[in-house]
């Protein structure tokens, strides 16, 4: 490939990190908004995060077998026409105001994103010389730390409409009104999401278009077969228990941020959807200046040090009301920043010819984010959102035991995040 030709496939691919990025990112907008569009339970809307994540579980090995057959530009474009259908399906789910409809639509975004990411990682890493290749999954993934703090403050902007009706402003409605109402905020999705579409499409055409570098597997060596079940890697288990639980608390915390920020802080939506893009912005820098200090601390200690601090910032958002208690879970996204690159890192440390199988079940573990924001949902309808987000915490003294068995290893390479 020319120079130029390799420029433009790097913007390629690195377009498609912002673009799942953005995607996923726009879940803790939907959550409120369908919530009141569709007049669901906090338990029912956390099945938007399982419609999202149950498809990195159910798409990733069919995604990787489709790669494998058709390559994996095929599997980029497959993945973008996914993305793109799914975000067509809104316009008709809004028109419908059928809630079933939506999670259909959000399910077919996510197959297309597990293809994305199955794809693109190890893509960016053969565009140009091997000794950037680090480099350039780096520049790359820090666009999809952009999209995360851009996608809730264009949602906000452009779908939340800032008007939250009061159970007495319900039942004054007459049932005309209340559904002119509901349709009303059912369809300020379909723009944006058509938009989506339109943008998807364009890059899987300009994909499509681009001559590509075809990635070949590395050849199995027939006689060097994995030495013993990949069960019995205790650590690999406990590090995909983890990131299990990493994950969940992750989407546990900006799912239900806007529904927080409002109960304990009568904080409007659009106002707490911009502060959603401020604890994101968090997220980002933390993940700098967190790779930064694990030049001085051993990367183990660190995850422990920002466990402890996620649990303690936690138990305060859960028993303070106010900004105070809002401001602890913009804390919480700044410690979180390097838990699943460091996780990922530690789980398939000295597996060896075992580390592809590995790190396949370290990825599949993101389904936690489909699993517990239902949990956390549930005890939400039976107490409090504000008591919920002892869900999380809960979750991350998983990851302090993680940390605290691999206190003895002093460095890792960090290179997968999410």
């Amino acid at each position: 490939m020319t120079d130029r030709k390799t420029r433009l496939a790097v913007i390629l691919i690195t377009s498609l990190f912002f673009l799942w990025g953005f995607a996923l990112n726009l879940n803790p907008i939907l959550i409120p908004h369908l919530k009141k569009a569709c007049q669901l339970s906090d338990f029912q809307s956390a099945l938007i995060d399982s419609a999202s994540y149950i498809a990195y579980f159910l798409i990733a090995l069919p995604a990787g077998l489709f790669m494998k057959k058709y390559g994996y530009k095929a599997g980029i474009a497959f993945g973008l026409l996914l993305f793109a259908t799914g975000s067509f399906l809104f316009y008709p789910a809004a028109e419908m105001r059928h809630f079933g409809f939506f999670l259909f639509a959000l399910f077919v975004i996510a197959s297309g994103l597990t293809m994305l990411e199955t794809a693109a990682n190890p893509y960016i890493t053969v565009l140009g010389d091997a000794d950037s290749a680090t480099q350039r999954l780096n520049f790359a993934q820090s666009f999809n730390g952009l999209a995360a703090f851009l996608a809730p403050l264009m949602g906000g902007k452009f779908i939340l409409s800032g008007k939250t009706l009061s159970e007495a402003e319900h039942q004054a409605m007459s049932p005309d009104q209340l559904n002119a109402y509901l349709n009303e905020e059912a369809s300020s999705v379909q723009i944006p999401f058509i938009l989506i579409g339109l943008v998807v499409l364009l890059v899987a055409v300009m994909i499509w278009r681009t001559s590509l570098p075809e990635i070949k597997e590395e050849e199995e060596e027939v006689e060097q077969k994995p030495s013993g079940s990949i069960w019995g890697e205790k650590n690999l288990i406990l590090g995909t228990t983890a990131q299990f639980f990493y994950v969940g608390a992750q989407v546990c915390i900006r799912s239900f941020f806007i529904r927080f920020a409002d109960h304990v802080a009568g904080i409007d939506e659009k106002t707490a959807a911009y502060l959603l893009s401020g604890a994101l912005l968090a997220f980002m820098v933390g993940r700098f200046i967190g790779t930064y200090l694990m030049r001085f601390v051993a990367p183990p200690r660190l995850l422990a040090i920002y466990s402890i601090a996620n649990i303690v910032l936690l138990i305060i958002a859960v028993i303070t009301d106010g900004m105070f208690s809002v401001y602890a879970l913009v804390g919480v996204e700044f410690f979180m920043s390097i838990m699943f690159p460091t996780i990922f890192a530690l789980s398939i440390r000295g597996l060896g010819e075992k580390t592809k199988i590995g790190s396949s079940l370290v990825i599949m573990s993101i389904v936690g984010g489909a699993f517990f924001p239902v949990i956390m949902g549930q005890v939400s309808d039976i107490s409090s959102i504000q008591t919920a987000y002892i869900v999380p915490a809960v979750c991350f003294l998983v990851v302090l035991y993680f940390a605290i068995r691999n206190s003895s290893v002093k460095s890792v390479t960090l290179g997968t995040s999410h």
